[in-house]
């Protein structure tokens, strides 16, 4: 990654963390992402170097063509360091896979980094748009209309009997995935997560980590998506998923009103002493940073006075994390040292926000 598109990422928040939408005390975020494959070219775990570096090459051409990705920036996965990789993840803007891609993978990335483009990952193009809140529909009206466009100037494989091909048999059909991140902290502490994890499982649906496939739940975060991709038609998908979402969210408020009339002073104190420790810390844990900002995140949804917005907690959530550490820092750190400087992160940002509590921070770039 060049030092100009680094400093570019780095003073930015993503819209769906800095910019909370309906529903957001629930629901983080709201993505939905289409699997793409071109016409005549082997999915990329069977194409040669040469085929797989012209996908790269048509694709990047083709985005020039769309007024919303003319002006992105188009990041080879071969140019970038293991911790620019772990930067991008934490993003929510690659995949897992696509990090470990040797396959001239790449990422396309929106300024504002509500749509970017995974290429040659499993499939060809994983075009995914991410929204704050609960917003499903306007994440498929995103999407849709890149992907027209998109198609308009490489064209996807597409079957009349199946739909879009891809390289996993699951995905085929729309090949779309639409998914919620979630914060459910009463469903977790009143031990009724896994009841709702089990019933989601039964209606069809995938719950997943805060990073998806393969991740762990941490902070009280999940990712809920749907399974089903064949023989059904995008609208009906989301309106599916939000249906059951719904339910979900129905579920974690009334678990929270439960909490509220039975231990509301033990909640005040769980929330105020998590507030005091990220405005105090001198030595943060990511997973620390997680569960503080989850039992905030909880008090604000509870209406508690005197606590920092939902939209520090968002940016703080992203800006904490390892990959983001390493980038301020500007260099290699052991793990005291990355502890100690993610709480100087966290203090700074709060301070920047109006709750500092004696954190002597000089900014958000101390120590470069």
């Amino acid at each position: 990654m060049s030092e100009s598109t680094l400093q570019a990422f780095l003073g930015r928040y993503p819209q769906w963390a800095s910019k909370p939408g309906p529903l957001s005390e629930v629901i983080l975020s709201s993505r939905v992402r289409l699997a793409r494959n071109l016409e005549a070219v082997p999915f990329p775990t069977m194409g040669t170097p040469d085929q797989m570096k012209g996908v790269a090459q048509r694709i990047q051409q083709a985005c020039q063509f769309v007024p919303r990705l003319k002006e992105s920036d188009f990041l080879p996965v071969a140019d970038l360091e293991p911790h620019e990789l772990d930067f991008l993840l934490e993003r929510r803007l690659i995949s897992r896979d696509l990090a470990m891609g040797k396959r001239h993978s790449a990422v396309v990335v929106e300024f504002g980094e509500e749509l970017s483009l995974m290429v040659n990952e499993e499939d060809h193009l994983r075009l995914q748009g991410v929204v704050s809140g609960f917003r499903l529909g306007e994440a498929l009206d995103l999407v849709s209309e890149v992907d027209d466009e998109l198609e308009g100037h490489v064209g996807f494989a597409f079957s009349e009997s199946f739909g879009y091909l891809t390289a996993c048999p699951t995905n085929v059909g729309t090949g779309m995935r639409a998914s919620v991140l979630a914060h459910l902290p009463a469903l977790s502490i009143t031990g009724e997560a896994r009841k709702v994890i089990q019933g989601a499982a039964a209606l069809g649906l995938a719950v997943r980590g805060f990073y998806g496939e393969g991740t762990e739940i941490m902070g009280n975060f999940v990712q809920i998506s749907n399974q089903t991709t064949l023989g059904i038609e995008e609208n009906e998908i989301v309106v599916s998923l939000s249906e059951k979402v719904q339910k979900i969210i129905d579920a974690e408020a009334a678990a929270r009103e439960k909490m509220w009339t039975t231990a509301k002073v033990q909640l005040e104190d769980k929330v105020y002493r998590a507030q005091a420790l990220l405005q105090s810390a001198r030595s943060l844990k990511s997973k620390e940073v997680l569960s503080l900002t989850s039992a905030v995140r909880f008090g604000l949804a509870l209406e508690l006075p005197d606590l920092c917005s939902a939209e520090v907690l968002n940016e703080i959530l992203v800006f904490s994390q390892s990959g983001h550490v390493r980038q301020w820092a500007g260099r290699e750190l052991n793990r005291e040292e990355k502890r100690e400087f993610r709480a100087t992160i966290v203090r700074a940002r709060l301070h920047e926000a109006g709750w500092a509590n004696g954190s002597g921070s000089k900014g958000w770039a101390q120590g470069n």
